[in-house]
């Protein structure tokens, strides 16, 4: 069974400046899949390059757009193979989501495919991290749960690790996901929308990993983005 899932799962991997670490990741993930896609959010580096040369298909925005973005972009692509009529194989049920810069596991891929063998409706899998915490610095492990609390709060339902980016979702989900925040913002919404539309969120347990990443978000302009998309939902109710 996980097989036939692993046939027809496909990988987006948004990518911005990570040359270090894109062609290792790739090549990682398609040891796993035969369907990887790394959309290059308008990097002035190799990215690109190492991304083809590690074996993986490659989109590149003209110029910098958002890690929201390039998710959807990647989403896109996918949903047209989904598609029968699109010319493409038409095989792609599933799409797995992963950071390029080494905090996810491209091997625990199959810790998601077996998830999705388990279950009999489309669902939105993210991965969990808070099995594993002592690898976790603790600053981002005390903001981690606050905000998983508070994002669960609005979801309607428990998602111990709102703030992992390790996702796989089925393609019945992707038409919902192409649209909210255009940045990092657009991880949360896509919880939210989702909840809203009455997906179950299922958490996968997941290693931490923490090593020379660096973190690309903005904090004083991308949580202004956070707080304003949060209270919007919470004006919105239920």
């Amino acid at each position: 069974m996980t097989k036939d899932i692993r046939s027809r799962t496909a990988a987006v991997i948004p990518a911005y400046q990570d040359e270090k670490h894109i062609g290792d990741i790739a090549r990682r993930t398609r040891e796993r899949l035969d369907h990887v896609l790394v959309v290059d959010d308008g990097s002035t580096d190799q990215t690109e390059r190492c991304a083809r040369d590690a074996g993986a298909e490659v989109i590149v925005h003209a110029q910098n757009q958002g890690k929201g973005e390039a998710i959807k972009t990647g989403l896109t692509h996918w949903l047209g193979a989904a598609n029968p009529n699109s010319g493409q194989d038409g095989q792609i049920t599933w799409v797995i989501l992963l950071d390029s810069d080494g905090q996810h596991l491209p091997e625990e891929i199959d810790r998601f495919l077996l998830a999705a063998a388990a279950v009999t409706r489309p669902t939105f899998f993210i991965g969990n991290r808070m099995d594993d915490v002592a690898r976790m610095p603790f600053v981002r492990r005390v903001v981690n749960r606050h905000m998983s609390s508070q994002i669960s709060r609005v979801c309607g339902q428990k998602i111990p690790d709102t703030q992992c980016g390790y996702r796989m979702l089925h393609r019945e989900i992707i038409p919902d996901m192409l649209g909210g925040g255009h940045r990092y913002d657009y991880e949360t919404e896509a919880l939210i929308i989702a909840s809203r539309k009455g997906y179950r969120i299922e958490s996968v347990p997941i290693t931490t990993v923490y090593t020379d990443q660096v973190s690309k978000i903005h904090p004083g302009r991308d949580s202004l983005r956070f707080f304003k998309m949060m209270r919007r939902y919470r004006r919105l109710g239920s």
